[in-house]
């Protein structure tokens, strides 16, 4: 018996150093990495730069694509470029066999809320577009996780394959909806995206199913004054939809989100409008929901064109879905990014940031928050998007990281500025590194894969994916 219990503990102890060992080789890989990825702070800040000077919308992110793919293939990857019909879309592919672990990027700026990077409201003058969402440190700090990870590949210490997928115009676009409708996520474990933001935390909420369209009118032009009785309006039925779905906010569920925004309501108030046309979000966080209500709106349109007389069609834009989370992967990924840490500031962020939180309407949060990382937690989201989709048809998990003053909301002036410093560039070396190291958690251990996706599976259910913009193109001019 006493032979027995010594071979026991000697079975006990061997296993119990094999994993200190192995978990110490984990931790050189990891450090290595940090180190990798941190050496290019210059070179990744200028890319980034780049691309917030470019602050190319939706689809047309030619120069942006292009930098990203050129540094990817300057590091050895082999990049597929227009991808599912779309130009600015592309895979960058290192390594072979699997495991095969994706990375998302993004690119695309938003009309309006030109600024320089000051900390004072300064719009840059003949600049209409800018980097109000942080995707400029998006789409870099994911080129540069995915880097640091061919070079451990390419080094023998690792073995499978990275994918950086570019992609475009997720502000609105859909672009990852017509990738993952083309089958480019088929044969990928799992996927690892990030995103800007004021803190530092892993992404454990759902966003919001999102179903948008713009709706056009037509009508008979005449002068308004003259001959009024000669025209119907096209913007007369614009104003009667608005007002119809507008009422109609009494009767659905309260997590709906509707927005839109007339983008096109005539020339001259002496001219009755031939033409209109308004732009509608529907959000919900129910995917068939978001779908029930968007099929109300367009009867409203319908019900606006019979009563104005004119003629109505619209036009789908964009549909994602929810995000499915996916514990597995965010306990391992919140591991990681306590490794990494936060952001620290030198004495003139803290000015710059002391200045800018001046303009906020209000700020409850101090600018050292930027420095912690906030424990796994549900919290509100009522954004939403497309990587959405690609959380239906892979495991997949993602984090903020602070790119921004802490209180700086998304889509204003003060998050255009505080991404065009090194605030901003701190913060995507932050999720740069956090990817990394969830990567080579990945590659370095199957049962975690294993794992994901059993509770992938269980999370999906039965649903079958489809497409909420269905069988359209890719929407290439929907910023025109």
């Amino acid at each position: 018996m006493k032979q027995i219990l010594i071979a026991i503990l000697t079975i006990t102890s061997t296993f119990h150093c094999l994993a200190q060992s192995n978990n110490k080789a984990i931790d050189a890989l990891k450090n290595e990495t940090a180190l990798s990825i941190q050496s290019g702070f210059d070179a990744y800040k200028k890319i980034a730069f780049n691309i917030w000077e470019y602050a190319e919308l939706g689809y047309k992110e030619n120069k942006s694509a292009a930098l990203l793919r050129s540094t990817l293939k300057e590091n050895g990857f082999t990049v597929e470029v227009g991808v599912a019909g779309i130009p600015t879309a592309f895979v960058a592919t290192y390594g072979s066999g699997s495991p095969v672990i994706g990375i998302l990027a993004e690119y695309d700026a938003l009309p309006g809320l030109s600024q320089d990077n000051s900390p004072t409201k300064t719009p840059v003058a003949n600049k209409n577009s800018a980097h109000a969402c942080g995707h400029h440190l998006f789409g870099t700090g994911s080129v540069a996780a995915g880097i640091a990870i061919s070079k451990l590949l390419e080094a023998g210490k690792i073995k499978g394959t990275i994918k950086v997928f570019g992609c475009p115009a997720e502000e609105g676009g859909s672009g990852k909806v017509y990738m993952v409708r083309e089958g480019l996520f088929q044969n990928v474990d799992i996927v690892l995206h990030w995103h800007p933001s004021d803190h530092n935390s892993v992404m454990y909420t759902s966003v919001l199913a999102n179903k948008s369209a713009k709706f056009r009118f037509y009508g008979n032009a005449s002068h308004a004054s003259v001959s009024p009785e000669q025209g119907r309006s096209a913007l007369d039925a614009v104003e009667a939809m608005d007002y119809m779905v507008n009422m109609m906010r009494e009767h659905i569920p309260q997590e709906t989100r509707l927005h839109y925004v007339i983008t096109n309501g005539g020339k001259a108030p002496n001219v009755v409008p031939e033409f209109a046309e308004v732009y509608y979000y529907v959000r919900h966080p129910d995917k068939t929901m978001a779908v029930s209500i968007f099929d109300r709106i367009t009867k409203a349109a319908e019900g606006a064109a019979m009563g104005t007389e004119t003629k109505m069609e619209y036009e789908i834009i964009g549909g994602t879905h929810d995000l499915l989370i996916n514990k597995t992967l965010a306990e391992n990924m919140q591991t990681n990014l306590e490794k990494v840490g936060g952001v620290t500031y030198t004495a003139d962020e803290i000015a710059f940031a002391k200045i800018i939180q001046t303009s906020f309407l209000t700020n409850e949060t101090p600018i050292n928050a930027a420095a912690t990382v906030q424990p796994l937690h549900i919290q509100k989201n009522q954004g939403s998007t497309d990587v959405g989709d690609v959380s239906y048809v892979v495991p997949t998990v993602g984090l903020e990281a602070a790119t921004w003053v802490p209180g700086t909301s998304y889509h204003s002036w003060q998050a255009v500025a505080c991404g065009g410093t090194d605030i901003g560039i701190k913060g995507m070396m932050i999720a740069s590194k956090t990817m990394a190291f969830t990567a080579i958690d990945l590659f370095t251990n199957p049962e975690l894969i294993k794992k994901a996706k059993l509770e992938f599976l269980q999370s999906k259910g039965s649903y079958q994916y489809k497409a909420l913009l269905g069988d359209r193109k890719p929407a290439l001019n929907y910023r025109d």
